[in-house]
């Protein structure tokens, strides 16, 4: 008997949503990549994409834990002298609070082609409404 390995042609990936309310930035973005990657899968394969589609709702209402809200920061940088800019989570939150989660899952992403597949599965919305309906997503509960 063979060890079963999955390819592009025996995977049938899933629509998932979550609903992202008073939940942990950093547990959900765990839950997140690991769906993505299809690590929740018995057939779960490294090299190959066996991940779900995620769709995150209500993105403007996750938490963080301690002081995080005043003390952690976002950096982006143009290259250009002088083009550092620092966003605080408060800021970030209230202009781009999907950018929160896709940070957090970004980094927890695997570096590569496959990766980055991995992560344009991702569709982060801020209010609750979301235009996949069509893709009959089930809905996984986080506690």
């Amino acid at each position: 008997m063979s060890t079963f390995m999955a390819n592009a042609k025996t995977v049938a990936p899933k629509w998932v949503v979550i609903d992202a309310t008073d939940l942990v930035v950093g547990r959900l973005a765990v839950t997140i990549s690991n769906v993505l990657r299809g690590k929740h899968k018995p057939d779960y394969t490294p090299h190959c994409d066996t991940g779900d589609f995620v769709i995150v709702i209500n993105a403007e209402k996750v938490q963080f834990t301690g002081s995080k809200w005043e003390q952690k920061e976002y950096q982006d940088y143009s290259h250009y002298a002088g083009g550092q800019k620092i966003t605080p989570a408060k800021e970030m939150l209230e202009k781009k609070p999907e950018e929160i989660i896709r940070r957090a899952v970004k980094r927890m992403m695997p570096r590569g082609p496959l990766g980055y597949a991995q992560l344009g599965k991702l569709k982060i919305y801020a209010g609750n409404k979301h235009p996949h309906q069509a893709q009959q997503p089930q809905e996984l509960k986080l506690a």
